[in-house]
């Protein structure tokens, strides 16, 4: 990656904090029912997140291995993991969450709804209420583990997909699988090509009691995958497991 395409690639990211700003300072009017001074303080953290990442780019070493290049990236993407518990309380749970997802190139499905949601400047607008967020696709996106309290809220969540995520781990498994609501209503969940799951991951999803449907496939981290698969079949006898290990 060379320095001008980082920058490029930097600002397309950036884009999505301008348009919280431009809410914030009335460039457009609240559309969720929040009067616009009371979103000023819930955007001035992201603000201050933002000249951080504008001083690392400036501070930063390109390097023609790319290791500095990836490290850059990788902490750019824990930023935008991060929780804003202010916000939460502000818009809803399931209206954060999908934020947190289309920021890090997710797409969200909304109950009653058919479409997956990939654009985050066109959200869906209406009351606080009505957009309740049934499914999601994090296919190559960066939805890391610091993120996944983003979760706690979601009570109408049945599908999950996994695929080509570098930043899912056992944890994000554990952590997905003690989400209290999610064991009452997640159905479906594939992990596909996640290098970083192991045996141990797999075999936390068993606390998912709902859970109707598992495809597992190209997990490289997964060694005994005969007594895990094993083990989730003898905790949820009902679950469809699809191998492709």
């Amino acid at each position: 990656m060379n320095r001008r395409f980082g920058v490029l690639l930097f600002s397309s990211r950036v884009s999505v904090c301008q348009s919280h700003r431009r809410r914030a300072t009335g460039a457009f009017p609240s559309k969720w029912g929040q009067p616009i001074r009371g979103r000023v303080a819930a955007t001035s953290q992201r603000f201050r997140n933002m000249r951080l990442l504008s001083a690392a780019l400036r501070n930063s070493v390109w390097t023609r291995g790319g290791g500095t290049t990836r490290h850059f990236w990788g902490w750019i993407n824990a930023v935008f993991n991060r929780v804003d518990y202010e916000r939460i309380k502000a818009i809803g749970p399931d209206r954060a969450a999908a934020e947190w997802l289309l920021r890090c190139g997710a797409k969200v499905r909304f109950l009653g709804f058919e479409r997956w949601h990939h654009d985050y400047n066109a959200l869906p607008t209406g009351p606080l209420d009505r957009y309740k967020i049934q499914g999601i696709d994090a296919t190559e996106s960066c939805i890391m583990y610091r993120g996944f309290d983003h979760l706690d809220g979601l009570q109408h969540l049945e599908e999950v997909k996994l695929i080509r995520c570098v930043y899912i781990e056992d944890g994000c498994l554990e952590r997905l699988s003690s989400t209290e609501v999610l064991q009452s209503t997640l159905s479906s969940l594939e992990v596909v090509s996640c290098g970083n799951v192991s045996d141990k991951g797999l075999i936390a999803l068993h606390k998912l009691g709902n859970l109707q449907r598992l495809v597992l496939s190209d997990l490289p981290g997964v060694k005994d995958r005969d007594q895990t698969l094993e083990r989730l079949k003898t905790a949820l006898p009902k679950l469809d497991i699809t191998v492709d290990l």
